[in-house]
């Protein structure tokens, strides 16, 4: 019965995102097929992971999990629920004062499991939205750990406009999802080149990308 009621408040979840957002998805750099992937995103809004959820293929979307933070997720019953139960997300504690397992290990292990992850490089919202904002090293650490794993660059449009910081009630409006070319770690790539490079791929699917906006990263030890 439990798992009848996550699937059914998924579905919920999903066309309410449709009806809200008429979110499309835009396979500008890859085909949505199945192949175990590491879908990196731009974060706006705590539903980001939800519209790329949204918009993979259910064989896809049964086998991809959001990496999310516990410390949000889990404050409170109900979105702890929705979080381990519908959504069943890779829960990982951003502080690194009380976090008793390795981010890298247990994405990893999920990873191992055969899932995907969307993950979110900025580790915290971005509300301005562009340049980026300099990438964690989770990515990096990732990418060395599965290399079999596609690093699949996603941007998430106009999420951040549907539903504004502090706002209740959603506006509607189109968003669009783009997945862009596969990035892969080189041979002997630096943890700092491989995230400023991957950084920039990122923001070329942005429907406003200008050259020359991007900030350089200078990417932290957290995951």
């Amino acid at each position: 019965m439990s798992q009848i009621i996550s699937s059914l408040v998924a579905t919920l979840v999903r066309l309410f995102a449709r009806f809200i957002t008429a979110v499309r998805g835009i396979w500008a750099g890859v085909a949505p097929v199945e192949r175990q992937r590491i879908y990196f995103a731009n974060h706006a809004s705590h539903g980001d992971f939800i519209l790329v959820w949204t918009v993979l293929p259910p064989p896809l979307r049964r086998r991809t999990r959001p990496v999310a933070g516990a410390d949000y997720w889990l404050n409170g019953r109900l979105r702890s629920w929705l979080i381990r139960d519908v959504f069943k997300a890779v829960l990982i504690d951003r502080n690194a004062d009380t976090r008793q397992d390795n981010p890298i290990e247990t994405m990893s292990q999920a990873l191992y499991n055969g899932d995907s992850l969307i993950l979110f490089p900025e580790g915290t919202r971005n509300l301005g939205g562009q340049p980026l904002q300099p990438f964690k090293s989770g990515l990096y650490h990732l990418a060395r750990a599965c290399p079999e794993a596609e690093l699949v660059p996603v941007w998430i449009a106009n999420l951040n406009r549907v539903m504004p910081k502090g706002e209740f009630v959603p506006i509607p409006l189109i968003c669009t999802v783009t997945f862009g070319e596969p990035v892969a770690l080189e041979p002997n790539e630096d943890k700092a080149a491989f995230l400023s490079r991957a950084a920039a791929v990122l923001s070329t699917l942005n429907p406003d990308y200008q050259p020359g906006h991007q900030s350089d990263q200078e990417p932290d030890h957290a995951p």
